[in-house]
């Protein structure tokens, strides 16, 4: 049974940092990639990043690159998300979900495993 455990939310200034982990269990995750999705109040579930598991494959959504960074320690089966320069916008509860393919997506549809979600709030 897969399970993923996020960590790190909570309330920042705008112009911030917030590092999130997800912490991966009940699998060997070398053939999986791991992405980040978050949800506003009222709005759907959209994609922020992913990685494949076993190799620097990455992909960002336009409205954090250059801002977030997602990153993976495989000794310790998790996954990070870096976010710097926080904007207000950024505002909502960050998912992590894994999917067993090589191939790194950012539709949520495509993720079979979820976690709880951890809630990040940006004032401005």
């Amino acid at each position: 049974q897969v399970q993923l455990v996020e960590s790190g939310g909570g309330l920042v200034q705008a112009g911030g940092s917030l590092s999130l982990s997800c912490a991966a269990s009940g699998r060997t995750f070398s053939s999986y990639a791991m992405g980040w999705f978050r949800q506003a109040p009222g709005k759907e579930r959209e994609f922020v990043a992913a990685s494949r598991w076993s190799v620097s494959i990455t992909k960002y959504a336009d409205s954090v690159k250059g801002r977030f960074t997602i990153s993976r320690d495989n000794a310790k089966n998790t996954v990070y998300l870096q976010m710097n320069n926080l904007k207000p916008e950024d505002t909502a509860v960050y998912y992590c979900a894994a999917r067993l393919s090589t191939v790194v997506a950012v539709t949520p549809e495509l993720y079979t495993y979820w976690g709880q979600g951890t809630q990040v709030t940006v004032s401005s």
